[in-house]
């Protein structure tokens, strides 16, 4: 490595020049399309040779760089003066603050993915699918579920929050987590089953027989019920079927 010029001594080309601050040819050069560096004159032989003063401003912008300012904030720093350079400085950092804290945000985010449908849904939900699972639902109608929970947060969040309450509460019921087995299974049945009406009249009769104060608490936004059945209908004609022979039930039936 070149031992450092004095009073324009000593010249040196580009890649001494590079070798002296700590940088590559690529970074000077880059340095000199910004306008961060002036370029010198080329010599006799065609070669461009850097003096003191170059070096000298050479290390500041390495410095500034290694600081992670912005390049394009640091000609307006090598020009100022010591109270615009704090402020300048205090600027750059806050900046840089903001933003470890969204990369921070987006890690948090990215680390939820292996938490599944917790990264779509509130924990509550999230929970409520869980259980759903752990009673031998099957994965095609958890994830049904799991998109329209989606869809009504983000239509109506606290409606949507009341109902997934009811709906925890609904299935802590023994009978209940057996009729939502045999919603389950009957997703695929023909809708002229003989095995429906059956099916309907004991989800009329399970929701006739609930606590009016538990009843009371749920949604009554009527554009999520016909969210919720027209979903329902269209996923499975079953269903559908089901939903016709029980119309005096509410619309949040086991599946839906």
């Amino acid at each position: 490595m070149t031992d450092a010029p004095a009073g324009g001594r000593h010249l040196l080309t580009i890649g001494q020049l590079a070798g002296y601050a700590g940088v590559t040819i690529k970074a000077v050069r880059t340095y000199h399309d910004r306008g961060l560096l002036p370029e010198p004159p080329r010599d006799a032989s065609g070669y461009r040779r850097y003096g003191a003063e170059h070096a000298t401003q050479l290390v500041k912008i390495r410095t500034l760089v290694q600081a992670g300012v912005p390049l394009a904030r640091i000609r307006e720093l090598l020009a100022a003066g010591p109270e615009r350079f704090g402020a300048a400085i205090d600027e750059i950092d806050r900046n840089l603050r903001e933003r470890a804290a969204e990369i921070r945000r987006v890690r948090e985010r990215i680390a939820q993915l292996h938490g599944g449908d917790r990264l779509f849904v509130s924990e509550q939900v999230a929970g409520y699918l869980t259980r759903l699972r752990e009673i031998g639902v099957s994965e095609r109608t958890v994830r049904f579920e799991r998109d329209l929970w989606i869809l009504l947060q983000a239509v109506a969040p606290e409606q949507a929050a009341a109902w997934a309450a009811d709906k925890v509460a609904a299935i802590a019921d023994p009978e209940f987590r057996a009729l939502y087995l045999d919603y389950d299974a009957a997703f695929d049945w023909s809708p002229d089953d003989p095995r429906l009406p059956e099916l309907a009249a004991r989800t009329r009769r399970w929701y006739a027989g609930r606590d009016d104060s538990v009843e009371a608490e749920l949604p009554a936004d009527p554009a999520i019920s016909r969210l919720a059945a027209l979903t329902a209908e269209a996923s499975s004609p079953a269903w559908a079927r089901i939903h016709s022979l029980a119309a005096s039930i509410t619309p949040h039936s086991p599946a839906t």
